[in-house]
């Protein structure tokens, strides 16, 4: 059981850590996919099939696209779609941001006290969470729903007016 945890945490990793490293921002963006992929099965791993099948459905099916399609329609020509090369003041600030987040977690979970015994399983069933997302939630769930509408309709908005600002030249 903890091998497939591992194996789980390895692709999340692995997939974020190449999606960093690319100077592509297409290819980026599907390795997001990739983590995002990874999160879920680690929910299914974890007896949350309802959150999984969310998770994909939001983010490996809508957030993937919008950021894709963002993507996509702001970018002029090859060139955007290309990092700058990195410095080594770049690297070094990386490299020290990320172990102090590394440490900050670290410490986190060895700071956490484990329970010894059994935990207690939830009676949250997903006609009660159907309807706590309905009822006192909704307003979050529609604010989302709008903001990711908005981003897609921005990244709209600025290809259609670059591109007329390109032909009038």
């Amino acid at each position: 059981m903890n091998l497939i945890l591992v194996l789980i945490g390895g692709l999340m990793l692995t997939a974020a850590a190449v999606a960093m490293s690319l100077r592509n921002i297409i290819h980026s963006a599907l390795l997001l996919i990739g983590s995002w992929l990874g999160v879920s099965f680690f929910y299914l791993w974890a007896g949350a099939e309802f959150v999984a099948f969310a998770q994909v459905l939001v983010y490996v099916g809508a957030v993937s696209m919008v950021v894709l399609f963002a993507v996509l329609l702001t970018r002029r020509d090859r060139q955007d779609v290309v990092v700058a090369p990195e410095t080594r003041t770049r690297a070094i600030s990386a490299l020290l941001v990320g172990g102090s987040v590394a440490g900050l977690l670290v410490s986190a979970v060895l700071g956490t006290p484990l329970a010894t015994g059994p935990a207690e399983t939830p009676t949250l069933t997903v006609k009660d969470l159907g309807t706590l997302l309905a009822g006192p939630q909704a307003a979050g769930l529609l604010i989302a729903g709008v903001i990711l509408t908005v981003a897609l309709l921005g990244a709209v908005v600025l290809a259609a007016t670059d591109s007329g600002k390109e032909d009038a030249s």
